[in-house]
């Protein structure tokens, strides 16, 4: 089943008590209790239970889209809300919190509104329908609806249309910042590149000139690279085809534009944008090519630090690589969890850089090199495509489906579809990108055919 990047509820919110260009302080508060104290000061705690509940629905439901879309840090603010009712909604600090209202906010505050079939938080517009109106919920119109009879539900669909849904139980973590913290370049892999190639494509429709990326899979690809340096062209951006910060809040700004993810006539992220080809984190129990990944690169670190064990590559993250991934956040003090999240794979990442940066010219000897620490992709040209090549070709003299590949250096089509031939045979993910797996099994193939010509 595809991972998807679903929206999470924040531990905390930041808040900048004025309009957003103001001088004002900003300050940091739970999320829930921040939601008890909007609540406090839009509604009363007279009013009928379902109106309470509805209108508590679209206070989290709205807070979370300025948090989602990033609306404010996006565009260079250090706070994710203002206090200012002429922009967001009111926040009085210290104010006394209604103990009904409150006890409905610590039931409510992991839910919230959305379109059917999108995934991102609703903006759920809303107005006191009284001194103020709008398209979105009127907040004393709520009261009317409740007596009525209408549940929450249905009162927010008078507003906002049958085609919600109102998402429960949503995970509680952390607020991190989603820019990855370095610079994405050619040959990075990950979720957040592949945010970046579906963001991209997007705002290509309404700024053709950005070319399409055909592959939205994670790998960072010459392709990409293009698309980034047209978008940073078109934006009066430094033109350096890499994701910097600039650049990465530059995209979500122009890419929440375009969808209107912050309208009441949202576009919406659909299910398949929201796909990411990488778990957030490897666990025991899990299986697949990313614990295979981790068990190669583990395996290379312990070459180098007999502290670490070997393991064998079968993609099963059973009881063996957890102790390796221990020993590894030991070794270099991490929380000791057994678990690869960010943090832990960025470190593994980084000590196999450090290990590759290390080596002396001419390591390798009649070997082949160790995985570069980025992957190779169709456009790409430097020496290790070509010393990819030379591994290939060999391999391509022994297996007659796979052709046989000129060393010149260039990832053309030519090397694309000797890449594809060898990820089918050896029942590989057939991507036609050369990561760690792909090039460890070539090497390995490699070096067994050297040894058997040389003898």
């Amino acid at each position: 089943m595809p991972q998807i990047n679903y929206p999470y509820i924040p531990e905390t919110i930041t808040v900048h008590l004025g309009p957003p260009n103001s001088n004002a302080e900003n300050i940091t508060v739970p999320f829930v209790d921040y939601i008890k104290n909007v609540a406090s000061s839009e509604i009363y705690p007279t009013w009928p239970e379902n109106a309470l509940r509805a209108n508590i629905y679209v206070i989290v439901t709205y807070a979370l889209n300025r948090i989602y879309t990033e609306w404010y840090r996006s565009r260079g603010y250090d706070f994710d809300i203002t206090n200012s009712t002429q922009y967001d909604q009111a926040f009085v600090r210290d104010r006394d919190i209604f103990q009904n209202i409150g006890d409905l906010v610590d039931e409510l505050f992991n839910q919230y509104v959305v379109r059917q079939g999108s995934v991102e938080p609703y903006f759920t517009q809303f107005c006191n329908g009284t001194t103020v109106t709008c398209d979105g919920l009127s907040q004393w119109g709520t009261v009317g609806l409740s007596e009525q009879g209408l549940t929450p539900y249905e009162i927010l669909q008078r507003y906002y249309g049958n085609d919600i849904n109102i998402v429960t139980d949503a995970n509680i973590q952390a607020i991190e910042e989603t820019y990855p913290g370095t610079p994405l370049r050619v040959g990075d892999a990950g979720n957040e590149v592949k945010i970046i190639q579906t963001e991209l494509n997007r705002i290509g429709d309404n700024y053709p000139a950005i070319p399409k990326i055909d592959q939205t899979d994670g790998i960072f690809s010459v392709q990409t690279e293009n698309a980034v340096r047209k978008f940073q062209e078109i934006f009066d951006l430094p033109q350096t085809g890499t994701v910097d910060k600039a650049t990465w809040y530059s995209i979500k700004r122009y890419y929440s534009g375009v969808k209107k993810l912050t309208d009441l006539l949202s576009e919406g992220i659909s299910y398949f944008e929201a796909q990411v080809p990488f778990s957030s984190a490897l666990s025991q129990g899990m299986t697949g090519e990313p614990v295979r990944i981790i068990q190669y690169y583990l395996n290379v670190i312990g070459y180098f630090n007999p502290n670490l064990n070997q393991l064998p590559l079968d993609a099963v993250f059973g009881p063996a690589t957890e102790n390796a991934v221990r020993d590894f956040q030991e070794l270099y003090g991490l929380p000791v969890t057994g678990v690869v999240d960010r943090a832990t794979w960025e470190r593994i990442t980084a000590v196999y850089g450090e290990i590759l940066g290390g080596l002396p010219e001419g390591y390798e000897g009649k070997k082949a090199k160790l995985y570069p620490g980025y992957y190779l992709t169709e456009g790409m040209r430097n020496d290790d495509v070509r010393d990819f090549q030379t591994y290939l070709s060999l391999i391509g003299r022994y297996y007659r489906d796979i052709p046989e590949i000129p060393a010149t250096g260039y990832f053309g089509p030519q090397t694309k579809d000797a890449v594809l031939t060898f990820q089918r045979l050896f029942r590989l993910p057939v991507t036609g990108a050369v990561g760690p797996i792909t090039w460890n099994l070539v090497a390995e193939q490699y070096d067994y055919l050297v040894e058997t010509e040389r003898l």
